[in-house]
C-alpha cells in the first residue's frame, strides 16, 4: 500500500533540502511502516514509506530507471490487480524486470504508453512518476479514488503527498482553512478536487496532473458514462456473478496475512462468501473479523436505522463459509478515549465528526493488524448496487438535493447547529449546497427514451459514486493505514462499476428491494437469514455511557472558555446538550457534542489558522 510525497521545484536543485523531504517523508510512516526511501534529482525529491504486500524483498522505492535522455522515478501507493497481464505484455515488448512487485509494471508500462499506462490499469492506486528526460511530474490517481492524493502548487513547482500532513510538513504550506474549507467540513458533501486546506488540491479520481515549467495541467482518463444496457435480468445476474467472481481472485492475491470485514449484511456476507468459496479450491481458510461493543447484541433496541444487531448474522456467515472468525468487542471507555479520538484526527488530517463510528472502525482496524496485513473490505456496494434507504425514500427521490442529506437531517438534524449564529451565516450551506448539487448533476448524461423516474434514479446513483462513495473511500483509506493495514475494495472495481451504473433502476431492484442484482448474483453462497436481512448501516454504540462520557469532557473544554473552539461553536448549544438528561439525549444533540470535541482537538494539534472572510 504505502505513503508517497515528494517536491519539485523548478528553481533549485532540491539536494540542499534533503531534511524537509525527509520530514515530509516522515509522516507518512503510519502507511509504511516496512521500509523508507527518498530519491532527489536536481529539481525533484521523492520520498516513499512502504507497506510491503507484493514480492516483499523486491519492491523497494522510490524506484527507478535510467534512461539515455535522464532518469524515471517512481513513488507508488496501492495495488495493479493485472499486474500480471500486463507484465506479460510489457516482457512481450522487450522489457526486462528484475522485481516481482506490481510497482515495476507500473513503472515499465509508462515507459511503454506515457501517461496513457493508467487506462490500462485494474487498480486501486495514487503515484508519482518523475520524468527526467522532459522535466515533468506526472500524478496519477485510480479511477474511484480509492486512494488519496493530494497537491499544493507553489511558485515554482508542486507539494504533493498522500496525506495533506505531508505537506504541510513543508514550510512552503500553510495550515489555514477558510470559508470553503469549513463549508465542506459540515456540508457532507464531497467535492471533487477540494482539500479543505486553502491552496491544496486532489488529484481527482480518473484523473492525470502533469506539472512541468510550463506550468500545471489535468487530464481525466475515466469518468462515468451512460451507456445502454441490453442484458435481461437473468444475464445481468449472471454478468454481476462472474464479474465479482473475477474481481475476489484477483483481490484474494497477497503475500502477507489476508483477512475480510465481515458485518452481516449483504455486501461483506457476499464478498466473505466469495472469498472463501475460491480459497477452498486449495484447502485454504478465510480469516474474518467483526466489531461489536460490549453488550450491544444482548440489549439492542431497533430504531429507524438499525432493525437488527450485527452479530447474528456475522455468526451465520462466519459457520456457512467457513471462517476463522473473530469478534472484536469494544467497550465505551475505548470508544470515548480522547487519545483515540486524536489518533483517527490525526489519521484524517481533519475533524469529520462522526464519533464512535470513527472510532470503532479505527480501533477495530489495530486489532486486525495484529494478524493481517490486508482486508477486504464490503465498501461501496450500497453505491453501486442502490442499497440505502435514501434509494427508496420519496422525499429523496424527488428532492433537487443530495440525497442522503435528507434522510441525514431526519435522523440527525444539522451539524452545522452547533455553530455560532454569525458564523453560521458566513458558512451559507444551504446556498453552498444549491450551487454544489447543481454542479454535481449537470454533467450526467440521460438515454435516449429514458424515462423520468429511470433518469431521476440515475441521478442518484451517479450522486452516490461520484459524492458519497468518496467520503467513505477517504474515512476507510484514512482510518486503515493509520494503523499500516490496507483496506481492498472489490465492490470499486471499475468494469463493474459501469456495468451496474447503467443497467436500470427496474433491474436494481427488480424483486422489490435495495441490491436485488447482488442479492441474486450471490443467493447460492450466502446464509438464507443473510439473504433476507434489510440493509443495516455501520454500527454504531448504543451504551448511554458514552454520551455521559461525552457530556462530561464538553463540561471539562467549556471550563475554558477561552479555547478557539469557542469562535466557531456557540458555547450555549454546547452547554445545553452537555446538561441535557442523558436517558433523552437526542442523537442531534450527541453528534453536536463529538462535533465540537472533534474541532477542538483538531484545533489543538494543527493550530489551523481560520479566516471566515
Amino acid at each position: 500500500m504505502c505513503g508517497i510525497t515528494g517536491w519539485v521545484s523548478f528553481d533549485r536543485d532540491l539536494r540542499d533540502a534533503s531534511t524537509t523531504l525527509d520530514a515530509m517523508t516522515e509522516t507518512m510512516a503510519c502507511r509504511g511502516p516496512d521500509d523508507r526511501g527518498t530519491w532527489i534529482s536536481g529539481p525533484a525529491g521523492l520520498g516513499h514509506r512502504r507497506l510491503a504486500i507484493i514480492d516483499l524483498p523486491g519492491g523497494r522505492q522510490p524506484m527507478t530507471v535510467e534512461t539515455p535522455q535522464g532518469p524515471l522515478a517512481l513513488v507508488y501507493s496501492g495495488e495493479t490487480y493485472n499486474f500480471t497481464e500486463l507484465r506479460r505484455e510489457l516482457t512481450g515488448r522487450g522489457h526486462r524486470f528484475t522485481t516481482e512487485s506490481d510497482t515495476e509494471v507500473v513503472l515499465r508500462g509508462y515507459l511503454e504508453w506515457g501517461e496513457a499506462v493508467a487506462e490500462r490499469l485494474n487498480g486501486m492506486y495514487a503515484f508519482a512518476l518523475w520524468d527526467g528526460r522532459h522535466q515533468k511530474l506526472v500524478m496519477i490517481r485510480d479511477r474511484m479514488g480509492i486512494k488519496p492524493f493530494y497537491y499544493y502548487p507553489t511558485p515554482d513547482g508542486v507539494l504533493f503527498g498522500s496525506e495533506p500532513k505531508a505537506i504541510l510538513a513543508n514550510p512552503l504550506a500553510r495550515a489555514r482553512v477558510g470559508l470553503d474549507g469549513l463549508r465542506e467540513l459540515f456540508a457532507f458533501v464531497k467535492t471533487p478536487g477540494h482539500a479543505v486546506w486553502d491552496g491544496m488540491h486532489e488529484v481527482e479520481p480518473g484523473t492525470v496532473v502533469t506539472v512541468d515549467r510550463g506550468g500545471l495541467r489535468r487530464h481525466v482518463y475515466w469518468s462515468l458514462k451512460t451507456r445502454p444496457h441490453t442484458d435481461d435480468q437473468a444475464a445481468s445476474v449472471a454478468k454481476v456473478r462472474t464479474l465479482l467472481d473475477d474481481i475476489v481472485r484477483r483481490q484474494l492475491i497477497s503475500d502477507v496475512p489476508l483477512c475480510t470485514l465481515l458485518s452481516g449484511g449483504l455486501d461483506s456476507s457476499a464478498m466473505t462468501a466469495l472469498a472463501a468459496q475460491q480459497l477452498a479450491e486449495s484447502g485454504e481458510k478465510v480469516r474474518s473479523f467483526a466489531v461489536d461493543f460490549v453488550g450491544q447484541t444482548e440489549n439492542f433496541v431497533a430504531d429507524e436505522l438499525r432493525a437488527t444487531p450485527d452479530t447474528p448474522f456475522v455468526h451465520d456467515v462466519a459457520r456457512a463459509s467457513g471462517t476463522v472468525h473473530q469478534d472484536i468487542v469494544l467497550d465505551t471507555h475505548a470508544l470515548a478515549d480522547p487519545a483515540v479520538r486524536a489518533r483517527v484526527i490525526r489519521a484524517r488530517d481533519l475533524p469529520m465528526g462522526l464519533g464512535d463510528m470513527d472510532a470503532s472502525l479505527y480501533l477495530l482496524f489495530k486489532s486486525i493488524r495484529d494478524h493481517s496485513t490486508v482486508a477486504l473490505s464490503g465498501e461501496s456496494a450500497d453505491e453501486v448496487f442502490g442499497g440505502y434507504l435514501q434509494f427508496f425514500d420519496e422525499e429523496a427521490r424527488r428532492s433537487d438535493m443530495f440525497p442522503w442529506l435528507v434522510q441525514f437531517a431526519r435522523h440527525f438534524g444539522d451539524d452545522a447547529d452547533v455553530l455560532r449564529p454569525e458564523v453560521h451565516t458566513a458558512l451559507n450551506i444551504p446556498g453552498f449546497l444549491q450551487d454544489s448539487y447543481a454542479t454535481a448533476v449537470a454533467g450526467i448524461e440521460r438515454l435516449p427514451g429514458e424515462s423520468d423516474f429511470e433518469y431521476r434514479m440515475r441521478r442518484i446513483c451517479y450522486l452516490h459514486l461520484t459524492r458519497f462513495v468518496r467520503l467513505l473511500l477517504d474515512r476507510k483509506d484514512r482510518t486503515s493505514m493509520a494503523v499500516g493495514l490496507e483496506v481492498r475494495v472489490p465492490f470499486c472495481d471499475h468494469r463493474l462499476v459501469e456495468y451496474v451504473y447503467n443497467t436500470p433502476w427496474s433491474l436494481k431492484s427488480f424483486d422489490g428491494r435495495e441490491k436485488s442484482l447482488l442479492r441474486e448474483a450471490t443467493a447460492d453462497v450466502l446464509p438464507q437469514s443473510v439473504y433476507d436481512r434489510v440493509k443495516s448501516p455501520y454500527p454504531s454504540t448504543q451504551d448511554p455511557k458514552y454520551a455521559i462520557a461525552l457530556q462530561e469532557q464538553a463540561k471539562d473544554l467549556l471550563a475554558d472558555p477561552s479555547h478557539r473552539v469557542f469562535d466557531l461553536v456557540d458555547p450555549a448549544t454546547v452547554r445545553r446538550a452537555a446538561e441535557h438528561d442523558t436517558p433523552q439525549i437526542t442523537m442531534a444533540s450527541r453528534r453536536g457534542l463529538e462535533r465540537t470535541l472533534d474541532l477542538a482537538l483538531w484545533l489543538d494539534l494543527y493550530n489551523p489558522e481560520i479566516t471566515l472572510s
